[in-house]
Formats: C-alpha cells, structure tokens, sequence
C-alpha cells in the first residue's frame, strides 16, 4: 500500500514541515554531488553509529565530530533517492495536519525529539552495530503516530496493488498506519541485536511509539482545543 494524500485540509500553510523537506532534499542532492566516497564519508561522519553512541569513541579520528549531535544529523541524510522520497512522501501527506495542531514552533521540537526518541531505540536493540543509521524516517514515523491517534477516521487515498492490477481507494488512516506499525513490529524483533545494515524498524517502532506520547503532552501545552475525530 502506498498513500497519496488525505482528506483533511490543514488551516495554515505547513512552513515547517515544508522546510523540513526542502532542507532534506537540499542535504541529499549536496552529498550526492561529492560522488560515491565523499557521499559515503558524510554518511559515517554524520550518521548515527550505536557503537559510538554506547561506548562515546569515535570509531575514525580522521572523521571527528560532536557524537551526540549524529543523533540530530543524521535525520537529514538519506542513504539514496529512493529512500529520501519515500520519507518525504510521507511527510507530506501526515505532516502538515500535524503541525497545524500543534503549531509551528511546537511541531518542530516534537518532529526532533521524535527521531531522537527513535534513534535511541534503535541503539538500545542494536549497541554493538557499527553500521551508521541515516533517514528521517524515525522523526517521520512520530509523525504518522500523532496523526493516527488524531485523525484516525481521516480517509487516505490509496495506492494498492492486486498483482497485475492496481486501485486507488479511501482507507481509513487507522487502518493505514496501524498496518504500517504492525509491519515495523513484526520485522523489528528479529533484527534484536544485528550488527548487520538494512532498515532500522525498530526506529521506526520507536518513533511511532514516542510520537504518539509526545503529541499527547505538547497537546496539553496547546492554547487552541480540538475534538479529535
């Protein structure tokens, strides 16, 4: 399944969420202009490393810099094209109703704090890998689990595929995104402990999960109240 849009306008232009994939966007096609090495350099010196994270050394001195700031860079470095625009792909679609509840300011620290929140997770399933994590999917995904638990009756165009034939149709956004996290869960609790590559789902798992929790308290500080539907 691949959403495409939803049906709940947001109320004021997105200028967070929209600056959030420009500034992704320009990061990628920057690292991709310093070829293979320099694109994979960048990826190791500002992805996160959870063998770095644990043990605070740094795996390369000739690569130095800030440990704890990876967990911040690396939601803006993507590991290819494909990768980037389905992450912001998603963005789109979730993220401007989010921050229309929360509002600009609030939206941002709630989308960082989410893809630390997701990143620490992942170290926490992983300690020893040497792999270095990248993507903004774990920001993303405390994006798509404040937007389930405030729009979960909101209709998502769609895109499904029955072997040769493909259909557009309306599913609830429960539906979409609660299958979305089941399918993170159930490959996520194998990878316990890889030192191997590949998709980080327990990000993923963690940043839904934080998501959904922190829209709960920034919800508190809100000035407007909603009636969630």
């Amino acid at each position: 399944m691949i959403p495409l849009r939803d049906d709940i306008p947001a109320s004021r232009p997105p200028v967070v969420n929209i600056a959030l994939i420009v500034i992704n966007c320009l990061v990628y096609f920057f690292l991709w202009s310093l070829g293979g090495e320099g694109y994979e350099k960048a990826l190791f010196r500002w992805g996160t490393i959870p063998y770095e994270i644990i043990h605070g050394v740094e795996l390369s001195s000739s690569m130095a810099f800030p440990i704890p700031l990876t967990l911040f860079t690396a939601m803006f470095l993507h590991g290819g094209l494909f990768h980037l625009g389905g992450n912001m792909l998603y963005l789109w679609i979730f993220g401007d109703n989010v921050e229309d509840r929360l509002g600009h300011v609030k939206y941002l620290f709630f989308y960082l704090l989410s893809g630390v929140a997701a990143s620490l997770l992942h170290i926490l399933a992983s300690p020893q890998s040497q792999v270095p994590m990248v993507g903004a999917s774990g920001a993303i995904a405390g994006v798509l689990g404040a937007y389930m638990i405030t729009f979960p009756r909101a209709r998502i165009m769609t895109l499904i595929f029955f072997g040769f034939f493909i259909r557009v149709t309306p599913i609830p956004a429960l539906l979409v995104l609660g299958f979305w996290f089941l399918f993170q869960l159930l490959y996520a609790l194998p990878s316990i402990g890889s030192t191997t590559g590949g998709v980080a789902f327990f990000a993923h798992v963690g940043g839904f999960l934080s998501g959904m929790i922190l829209f709960k308290i920034f919800a508190l500080f809100s000035k407007k109240r909603h009636y969630y539907g």
